[in-house]
């Protein structure tokens, strides 16, 4: 009896409010067609694949791949790469977009504020090809404007692009310049959401500006800097391949030669589909874990977490 009732309340319920599930439709079959269908073709890593057999056609090779994939004595260097590089953009790029959110909420100048909001924003809608080719003209040993300072103040000129011991440091300052201003539109907005009062409290109390986003600004964000920092932490062995590509060259692999970029060139350059599979499929199955352990942990800390 009481699932018939259940069952008419939800009838009740679709047909009251219809125009949402028809809106609801387009995201449904874009999840399907985009992003749960592609799973199917997961299994060209645990086979022999090939492109004139097809998936259907190709044979079962097991756990070969990733046999070879352990193997490789080159694989270990472009984990460390991977996460060597992430670690950069976590110590220091994910602290930027942070300190800009609390920089900007003490600027009372409205004009001025939104000039530089719109300045550092600009960059995130520049194509990564563009951003790339910019750096690239800026450190340029012949015109860029970095050698030209270096060479002004009496120092010889330095290739950055070929020394392996700059790589990391350009891609982290790039990506830094690019999504910095972007990045923190998130914390602009749970500044917003804190609760005027709170600051009233601890001026009455006496506190100072730094008191203040010391005791009540930084707590009212931590939910959301937890958050963002579980994401970070899954995204650990993701490194976007295009940005990687646009930069290096093979004198700087040593630094440079991350997982995607090696799972680009074997899929792409070299045709091996099954083997860049599986290198693509333990590179999400690490993510998984951390992100999980990440969650796990923030729950655990501060109950704050994804799930």
């Amino acid at each position: 009896m009481s699932i018939s009732i259940k069952k008419n309340n939800f009838k009740k319920s679709i047909l009251k409010r219809w125009q949402l599930y028809v809106m609801l439709v387009p995201v449904i079959l874009f999840y399907i067609f985009f992003v749960y269908r592609p799973l199917w073709g997961l299994q060209i890593a645990f086979k022999d694949y090939s492109v004139f057999k097809g998936l259907q056609g190709s044979e079962w090779a097991g756990l070969k791949h990733f046999e070879l994939l352990f193997s490789n004595g080159e694989f270990p260097r472009k984990i460390w790469n991977t996460l060597i590089i992430n670690v950069y953009g976590l110590i220091i790029g994910f602290p930027i977009p942070i300190l800009l959110a609390l920089l900007l909420n003490e600027v009372k100048h409205k004009l001025f504020k939104k000039t530089v909001q719109t300045i550092t924003y600009l960059p995130h809608f520049i194509s990564i090809v563009v951003i790339a080719g910019m750096v690239t003209n800026f450190l340029s040993p012949s015109t860029g404007i970095v050698n030209t300072i270096i060479a002004w103040l009496g120092f010889e000129k330095i290739y950055f692009l070929i020394d392996p011991k700059y790589f990391r440091g350009i891609f982290t300052g790039m990506n830094i310049w690019k999504n910095a201003g972007f990045g923190a539109i998130v914390y602009i907005a749970a500044l917003s959401g804190i609760d005027q009062e709170l600051y009233e409290a601890a001026k009455i109390d006496g506190a100072s500006r730094l008191k203040q986003t010391l005791h009540v600004t930084l707590p009212g964000i931590l939910p959301t800097i937890t958050i963002m920092l579980i994401l970070r932490i899954g995204a650990m062995l993701n490194v976007g391949f295009e940005s990687i590509i646009l930069l290096y060259q093979p004198a700087t692999y040593s630094t440079a030669d991350v997982i995607s970029t090696y799972v680009y060139r074997l899929g792409l350059e070299e045709a091996r589909y099954d083997f860049a599979t599986a290198v693509g499929l333990f590179n999400s199955v690490v993510s998984l874990v951390l992100v999980s352990i990440a969650n796990f942990t923030s729950k655990k800390l501060s109950d704050t977490s994804l799930w």
